[in-house]
């Protein structure tokens, strides 16, 4: 059963799609208490919507159109779900608490099957019939996607998120802060520091901790907040598997080392002795020396200044 239905963002919000929708609505109603939001991903896509009918259509239905901009997708204005809410959505992403609530489940599908099955208050088949689909996806998928609060993963000033594949970014900074806190207001930024992830993060991280993670590590939202939040803490580095790109970027700009060692991660158990030279490009695990390419003196140079804008400042370049 659904209690919500969301159709749009700027991923699913195309002319295209809401036409698809509105074929489907059209005459019809939603059941009673069921919340449907509509969201055209640009305003030329939102009065092109008018002169075709298409949102009379939809508010006809009992659907709330709301303004061509981030809302309910990034957790924000109207559309959060409540607890126990099952929501089927068009938008791009579902990690837990990506709508602004973490007890609400989001289930991701196309408008076709968003509209009908919010005419029907439960998932539907937009082909009409009762099928039996798989689709096998041989991509393992990460265990853990929350920490135990009775699960200390400091120890030694290492934080042991080795197991951890495709950490993401609202798990580090949830997105529905994003308009209260700036990114550039690091001290803000700090005390929800994966809040959504090991809530006893932000309280125990020291500067010079290190931070051990899986693979994919940043992925999600470009928001820069947690590579803010993670270099104004004092993280002295993030050593992974692998990094989302855009993440990378966002932590050299703000001074946070990434260090992509898939064997020293292997490597890793709670406890052991990690150090870092980044002048001779080495991770030691106790005993162990894990090498990579040392950095360029400009980019030590970034790290030292904190940032790659303070770093401009004191070079005037």
């Amino acid at each position: 059963k659904l209690q919500e239905a969301i159709i749009g963002t700027c991923t699913n919000g195309r002319l295209e799609d809401l036409q698809v929708a509105a074929r489907i609505m059209k005459g019809k109603k939603l059941p009673r208490d069921f919340q449907m939001v509509i969201v055209p991903a640009s305003q030329k896509i939102y009065r092109q919507a008018m002169k075709e009918g298409l949102i009379d259509i939809f508010l006809d239905a009992g659907a709330n159109v709301l303004s061509a901009s981030c809302g309910p997708c990034l957790g924000t204005g109207q559309g959060i779900p409540a607890d126990g809410y099952n929501v089927i959505s068009t938008a791009n992403r579902n990690f837990k608490g990506r709508m602004g609530n973490k007890e609400a489940s989001i289930f991701l599908a196309s408008p076709a099957t968003v509209a009908y099955s919010a005419l029907a208050g439960e998932i539907t088949d937009p082909r009409g019939i009762e099928a039996d689909d798989k689709f096998p996806c041989s991509i393992p998928q990460t265990n853990t996607v929350s920490i135990a609060e009775d699960d200390n993963r400091r120890i030694n000033g290492v934080w042991n998120y080795k197991e951890i594949n495709d950490l993401n970014t609202d798990q580090m900074f949830a997105g529905n802060l994003t308009y209260s806190v700036l990114s550039s207001e690091p001290e803000k930024i700090r005390p929800y520091l994966f809040k959504g992830f090991d809530v006893h993060f932000t309280d125990k991280v020291q500067e010079g901790d290190i931070i051990v993670a899986g693979a994919n590590f940043g992925c999600g939202s470009s928001r820069e907040h947690p590579a803010v939040g993670l270099a104004y803490a004092g993280v002295q580095a993030v050593i992974c598997k692998s990094v989302n790109r855009i993440f990378y970027r966002s932590s050299v700009n703000q001074g946070l080392p990434i260090i992509l060692l898939p064997e020293a991660v292997e490597a890793y158990h709670p406890g052991d002795a990690v150090s870092i030279n980044f002048k001779k490009g080495m991770v030691k695990i106790n005993d162990q020396d894990f090498s990579f390419a040392p950095l360029p003196e400009k980019l030590m140079g970034i790290f030292k200044a904190h940032g790659l804008v303070n770093f401009i400042r004191e070079h005037n370049v």
